[in-house]
């Protein structure tokens, strides 16, 4: 990297962070402009949430709160281009120091949680903001250096949020709708702009990123030039509502979404000619830096990538220590525990049927799951949240470059419900044994039900996540689900749940092997087929997310295993007077938290209940 390019950016950022409240429209400017003033911690936190939801204004649609004075919101759709994000760094750092000038010794511990929260995501992302390139999740678990690739961008999140988290229910949501479709083109625009930026810089994604992505923009391009998804999701919506909506969203899809997707696609094929088949990030310019970076983020620790590589390793032997006596006791007695799993995979009784029917067994095998999980959660909480979820089938167009499922919880008021996403490209991705587990992960108790909870707490901990709290607690509700008597008749289910939680000590040995240990691709996939007998089809696409996440996906079992330290800690601090009730609702009651404060949370929790 010449010094010349550097400079450049610099002065670029410069003139960004200099001129970005002209390029903002004025409800958005004024609130970063100058805060109100704050008498209280509680309403600084307060401010804070709105003040940053005002440049995230999806993120209120998502929790049912665009309503009243900030109805203004439903109209907009966050800038992504480098003049909205030199808008948020600039926000955070103002933000930032508002809490920490703040005296918050008389604040309850909920309140003192939160600051703490908002200082440490604040803190990680004005660090990730610091780095050359990327795309910076504030309070979030999607941190890339690649701001358009299979797996992220508007193309792909934009037709998602519109379809599935933007209510249409009369006249003035599907005006809402026209608004926000309008202003598509311009996200993807200034998402141009910074990948164009990046490609200056030297950034160029691996080779096989760029062709899922250029497929998958292909695909986006001829369905909106035909008036596709863009517009039936608005048509279907408002069969009773007058007006020529399909005919007004036809003319945003064809006339200007189209081709702003066409001009991200003629630069995606212009670094395709630039491209390598290097996976990692130690591969790309200011990579080594990043994924140090991307670690912290994920983890909420400063563990190096040489630590966290042999850590998962030490998990992964742990787990399969306890998978070998099963494989044992079924008949699977010869080879490594990687193998025994591959031949049980390949025994169709484990299978579903090819095509529609089996996509349709799989989800109604996925909701039977849910009606059984949610009738046990009185015996792990004290306080019940609803379990308010809904299974979705994956858009076709991200299918392709998708993990197999992803969920979360959905608005404060419970109007619009937490989902549980399946990819269903192929009914080969899952099998009977795997997919409990998976359930328990995404939807109850995981992602969704957690999310409730985190609902419930002041408004900026709604937005603000940690990847190591959210999916440590996601397997710990696969392990959970598992305690409470998932599979006691079902050893292979068990088994399931065990090769879960070995993935994803797998994901730590090989996320640091792509970006610090120079591993090519076929490297990684091999190492999850063969040590923890997964299949080809499912691990091709887990490889590839984390060519363009890194470091996400070490958090999920670094967390796990942490909420486990907690908890053995409590029962042998507490004895007779420890109950699991009393320790899960703690720790979901604590909220989303780095881990350095869950064990805050988990202190106060022995320190009430031993008296």
């Amino acid at each position: 990297m010449t010094h010349s390019a550097i400079s450049r950016r610099s002065a670029l950022k410069s003139a960004l962070v200099g001129g970005t409240f002209l390029a903002l429209p004025a409800c958005v400017r004024e609130p970063i402009a100058s805060a109100a003033r704050t008498d209280s911690p509680d309403a600084l936190l307060e401010s804070a949430a709105w003040r940053l939801l005002r440049l995230k204004p999806e993120g209120a649609t998502v929790l049912g709160i665009d309503t009243g004075e900030h109805s203004d919101l439903r109209y907009h759709l966050e800038d992504r281009s480098p003049a909205g994000v030199a808008a948020t760094e600039t926000l955070l750092k103002a933000d930032l120091a508002r809490v920490e000038a703040i005296d918050a010794s008389a604040a309850d511990p909920t309140t003192r949680t939160s600051l703490e929260v908002v200082k440490s995501a604040y803190g990680v992302a004005l660090a990730g903001f610091a780095q050359p390139y990327g795309d910076v999740a504030v309070g979030g678990w999607r941190n890339t250096p690649y701001v358009v690739i299979q797996n992220v961008g508007a193309y792909l999140d934009t037709p998602r949020f519109l379809d599935s988290d933007l209510p249409v229910r009369d006249a003035a949501d599907a005006e809402a709708y026209l608004s926000r479709l309008s202003e598509m083109p311009g996200q993807l625009d200034g998402e141009l702009a910074r990948v164009r930026s990046a490609a200056e810089y030297g950034l160029v994604p691996p080779d096989f990123l760029l062709d899922r992505t250029i497929a998958q923009m292909e695909a986006a391009i001829a369905d909106a030039r035909g008036g596709g998804a863009l517009v039936e999701s608005l048509v279907d919506r408002t069969a009773n509502i007058p007006g020529d909506w399909g005919p007004r969203a036809g003319r945003i899809a064809i006339g200007e979404v189209a081709p702003a997707m066409g001009r991200q696609l003629a630069e995606l094929r212009r670094l395709r000619s630039r491209a390598t088949s290097a996976p990692g990030m130690g591969e790309r310019p200011g990579g080594d830096e990043f994924y140090r970076w991307a670690l912290r983020a994920a983890t909420t620790t400063t563990l190096a990538p040489d630590q966290i590589h042999e850590l998962g390793l030490e998990e992964l032997e742990a787990l399969h220590a306890r998978m070998d006596p099963i494989l044992t006791s079924l008949g699977y007695t010869g080879g490594s525990v990687g193998e025994r799993m591959t031949a049980i995979g390949q025994d169709p009784q484990f299978m579903f049927p090819a095509g529609d029917p089996g996509r349709q067994e799989i989800l109604g095998f996925i909701r039977d799951r849910i009606d059984w999980i949610k009738a046990q959660m009185p015996r792990a909480f004290r306080r019940l949240a609803t379990g308010n979820v809904e299974v979705r089938r994956l858009p076709l167009a991200e299918e392709p470059g998708a993990p197999t499922a992803y969920g979360g919880a959905g608005s404060i008021d419970g109007s619009i419900p937490g989902k549980m996403w399946i990819n269903l490209r192929t009914t080969d991705l899952h099998r009977k044994y795997d997919l409990p587990t998976l359930v328990h992960h995404e939807s109850i108790p995981g992602h969704v039900w957690q999310g409730e909870y985190s609902n419930q707490l002041p408004l900026i901990r709604s937005i603000l996540s940690f990847s190591a709290y959210t999916e440590g607690w996601a397997l710990y509700g696969e392990q959970l689900a598992d305690e409470l008597g998932a599979y006691d008749d079902d050893p292979v289910g068990r088994l399931g749940c065990l090769q879960a939680l070995s993935f994803r000590a797998c994901r730590m040995v090989v996320d640091t092997g792509l970006h610090a240990k120079g591993w090519p691709r076929e490297r990684a996939i091999r190492f999850f087929m063969e040590r923890n007998g997964n299949k080809r089809e499912e691990v091709v696409n887990e490889v590839d997310r984390y060519c363009s996440w890194p470091g996400q996906a070490c958090g999920y079992k670094m967390g796990h295993s942490e909420i486990l330290r907690q908890r053995a800690r409590a029962r042998a601090a507490l004895g007779e007077a420890y109950d699991l009730r009393d320790f899960d609702q703690a720790v979901v009651d604590g909220g989303n938290v780095p881990l350095d404060v869950l064990e805050k949370n988990v202190e106060r929790y022995i320190g009430s209940a031993s008296g």
